[in-house]
């Protein structure tokens, strides 16, 4: 299963920079057009990704700044948000370099941030909501560019293994 979470993590980093390309590619407006998204923008979606990572990373690792709310502006500026976003995904990809299998098996406890009351569970799915949630936002962000007229982005997994991700078919 570690394997397959390391597979996430660069397909992620992947898919991030694919993403903040095309969002590199807009005006101001429509970067921070509110299109129906969850979060409205893509410059508010990506935000929530990058603080939602943070807040996992903390629980995960007890390491780093803990945003406490969902909808928070960490960058006002998208090479800003480009660059944290980077170093996020790296982060990510470290922290996952120093598990063990069994250590995907431990229990962790943390609050979440929407709703008080403890929760105790496995690392685990833990884990695979991180790189769900990841994939969930970034929908939401490609189904922007669209509405704006914009290219679709081949964002599914199978293109990632098959381009950059050639090596993960091998293992």
């Amino acid at each position: 299963m570690l394997k397959q979470y390391r597979m996430f993590a660069d397909y992620n980093h992947w898919a991030n920079a694919l993403v903040y390309g095309a969002a590199a590619e807009l005006t101001d407006e429509e970067y921070r057009e509110s299109r129906g998204a969850f979060f409205g923008s893509i410059h508010a979606t990506l935000n929530h990704i990058l603080l939602a990572d943070r807040i996992w990373m903390k629980r995960f690792t007890g390491q780093g700044d803990a945003p406490t709310t969902l909808n928070g502006i960490l960058y006002d500026d998208l090479a800003g948000l480009r660059a944290a976003r980077d170093r996020e995904d790296r982060r990510i990809a470290d922290w996952i370099d120093t598990l063990d299998e069994p250590a995907l098996s431990q229990t962790f406890s943390y609050t979440p941030v929407s709703r008080p009351g403890e929760i105790t569970q496995p690392l685990w799915p833990a884990m695979s909501h991180l790189f769900n949630h990841q994939t969930h936002h970034r929908g939401q962000c490609h189904m922007t560019l669209t509405s704006l007229g914009k290219p679709s982005l081949a964002l599914d997994i199978s293109y990632f293994l098959h381009s950059d991700g050639k090596q993960w078919l091998s293992q």
